[in-house]
């Protein structure tokens, strides 16, 4: 005779990774206008409001006042910064976590986040160069360097590169880099001011000749990153069973160092090191698509920015007429929101 009970393990299987494609489709379509929400948003809201319609028809060619000024020059700019660099983090920390099979990871973790730091504070301070391709070479150039660092340090030993060990380096590498840095900034605080407000996460008074030069190099690690999203599945079920379905383990992982330098270095670059929005974007989206890895990468496209860009917002008026980085504020937010999901065992599964 049948049994007919529920199986224990049938019962406890997450409900995302039921999932339909149409269910994920119609998602990712509310999350597009969720975005398109938080754009108009950050045009609008400010040290001087401008009404939502009015934003919209200085979008849409009225470009007198001082409105259509503020709009054009001031917030567009910087919204358009947001989105790059928001879409960055949450792909680079979508990567990560899939490649470390480690869901709590972000860009961070590899020391990419302090490479490029680092770079920029001896470029920028000690040796003078400026301008935004000055300024994004040395972004990509310190998180390639630490990126090729933690992995070389990772692969010592037999046994190669895994996850533990790549974790591992790029915790250690990154604090003594975030370390040197930080006392480089300190011995000459006249020099370095500039790097203070760039290390807490702020969007004010970015360089907007960053995004010609930002932007194509982004799209370019958002291509790779879709195009291995089938491997990154099955690395999820662990090297030999991964190379036992055909997908080339160590080809991969290096397409998702690489794009996650070109990501973390762009976003750095831009806005500065900022935190949680690589950690937390992947962790939520997991919980709501399940673990497919071609889902959780274009979900963070579109939810990290959307993101970064309410936490701007909140920034601007949160202790007007002052500001507050948006680095800070997606660390107060993130901090909690982060927490909740950890507490949910089907969130915390990669």
């Amino acid at each position: 005779m049948t049994d007919l009970r529920p199986r224990p393990e049938a019962a406890s299987a997450p409900i995302t990774q039921r999932r339909s494609p149409a269910v994920r489709a119609v998602g990712l379509l509310v999350l597009l206008a969720a975005l398109a929400a938080a754009v108009i948003v950050s045009l609008a809201v400010g040290a001087r409001s401008i009404p939502p319609l009015e934003v919209l028809q200085i979008l849409f060619g009225d470009r007198g006042g001082q409105n259509a000024a503020v709009v054009n020059q001031l917030r567009v700019p910087r919204t358009l910064i947001a989105l790059v660099a928001g879409a960055a983090l949450g792909v680079a920390g979508a990567l990560i976590q899939a490649v470390t099979r480690n869901p709590l990871a972000d860009p961070g973790i590899l020391g990419v986040n302090a490479g490029a730091a680092f770079a920029l504070a001896i470029g920028t301070g000690l040796l003078g160069i400026s301008g935004a391709a000055g300024t994004l070479t040395l972004a990509y150039v310190g998180a390639f360097g630490a990126s090729l660092l933690v992995y070389a340090i990772g692969s010592l030993g037999r046994g190669g590169a895994s996850p533990v060990r790549l974790i591992l380096a790029g915790v250690a590498l990154g604090a003594v880099l975030a370390g040197i840095t930080r006392a480089i900034t300190l011995t000459d605080r006249a020099r370095f001011a500039g790097m203070t407000a760039w290390e807490s996460g702020s969007l004010l008074d970015r360089d907007a000749g960053l995004l010609a030069l930002a932007a194509p190099l982004t799209v370019v690690g958002l291509g790779i990153a879709l195009a291995i999203g089938s491997s990154l599945n099955a690395i999820a079920l662990g090297d030999d069973l991964a190379a036992a379905l055909g997908a080339n383990v160590l080809r991969t992982r290096i397409f998702a160092v690489t794009a996650v330098m070109l990501l973390a270095g762009t976003a750095t670059a831009l806005a500065g090191p900022i935190s949680f929005v690589g950690l937390m974007v992947p962790h939520a989206v997991r919980w709501i698509v399940g673990p497919d890895q071609r889902w959780i990468i274009g979900y963070s496209v579109v939810a990290a920015p959307t993101l970064l860009l309410l936490s701007d917002v909140l920034g601007r008026v949160a202790i007007a007429p002052g500001e507050l980085p948006a680095g800070i504020v997606t660390a107060l937010v993130g901090a909690p929101v982060l927490v909740f999901l950890v507490r949910q065992r089907k969130a915390s599964e990669l």
